[in-house]
């Protein structure tokens, strides 16, 4: 029997896990936690005084212990998604403690001997967010009643989810019906609900699309946060499987503005703003010869302030079309495109 959607609640507030990481673009998990819903978040645990921080109180587990955290998220996400001997330890200890722990790695936390033993001992969960229903099915390329707007990006980590989380808070202040759904392990802490797309076995990405986003009222907004780039050499086929399931009417493509070289695979370039769209479009066509681009959406927090104007203002001209930074500018200019 084909199942929907994952859907899941976790006990908060939460002591996010940092760990050792000096790369924002590996602590995706925690600082969209830290963003979007600072009111679950109690504080961050780094291994180091010099990692990446999330703008949160530093905790030991001692301290967060006291503090009545109740669930340990791992909020990075490094490449390969390896957890150390060190951090294994540390879940341990928490688990130990009563706490939750939490995670979006593709490594089931339940697989260590250790830490299930300490949950079990103190009535802990272990949750594997990225864990994708059974039973998906191949994509049936059928037309699904409702409409649906896709983030694409240039890269990894250029804010697809940001921007859908962005475009969906706007649509809602414009009056227009929309559901953010989820594809991604932080995105589905956030909704509470959502499909761990990266984990779905190849052959049925599309169907798995499919099922995040079903059909709905005719004037119905589904915002589908984007996974990979069609442009990533490591994850291309997520993004192309997603873009084909999600038979998307419009897209919005993400976009960081000091981000020259793909992140962690830099013999390969980013590539211009009008060719990510033509080849999403062309791509897309496949499921709906409908498909058309509403807008762009750019990280600007690496330009200086000064710069922001012109930057977006060039990139406008360039493409015909909205260049906002989501959280400068809001997402109100692509809403009132999609609601008319």
């Amino acid at each position: 029997m084909t199942t929907s959607a994952k859907t899941l609640q976790l006990r908060s507030p939460y002591l996010i896990f940092v760990g050792d990481q000096e790369d924002e673009t590996y602590i995706k998990t925690g600082l969209g936690l830290a963003y979007w819903c600072p009111d679950r978040v109690a504080g961050q645990l780094r291994l180091r005084p010099d990692a990446v921080g999330l703008a949160v109180p530093d905790m030991d587990l001692e301290a967060a212990h006291q503090a009545g955290v109740q669930s340990l998220v791992v909020g990075v996400a490094p490449v390969g998604g390896g957890i150390s001997e060190d951090w294994w330890q540390l879940f341990i200890k928490a688990a130990g403690l009563g706490m939750d722990i939490v995670s979006g790695l593709h490594i089931r936390l339940a697989e260590n001997d250790a830490l299930r033993a300490a949950a079990q001992a103190s009535g802990a969960a272990l949750i594997d967010i990225r864990v994708p229903p059974r039973n998906i099915p191949v994509g049936s390329g059928r037309k699904r009643s409702g409409k649906r707007v896709l983030m694409v990006g240039t890269d990894c980590a250029v804010g697809k989810k940001y921007s859908a989380l962005a475009l969906h808070a706007a649509l809602l202040e414009a009056g227009v019906k929309a559901t953010f759904r989820a594809t991604g392990q932080t995105g589905i802490m956030i909704a509470g609900e959502g499909m761990p797309i990266d984990a779905v076995v190849a052959d049925f990405v599309s169907g798995a699309a499919e099922l995040v986003s079903p059909d709905n009222d005719a004037d119905h907004w589904d915002v589908i946060e984007g996974q990979g780039s069609l442009f990533h050499p490591g994850y291309a086929a997520v993004s192309l499987g997603l873009l084909h399931g999600s038979q998307p009417d419009a897209i919005v493509v993400c976009h960081d503005a000091n981000r020259s070289v793909i992140s962690g695979w830099e013999h390969y370039a980013v590539p211009g703003i009008s060719e990510c769209i033509d080849r999403h479009l062309r791509m897309g066509s496949l499921t709906n010869p409908a498909i058309r681009c509403v807008g762009v959406s750019v990280n600007t927090s690496g330009l200086p302030s000064a710069e922001r104007p012109s930057y977006l203002a060039q990139l406008a001209d360039e493409t015909g079309l909205p260049c906002i930074d989501p959280l400068v500018d809001g997402c109100a200019q692509i809403a009132k495109l999609l609601s008319n």
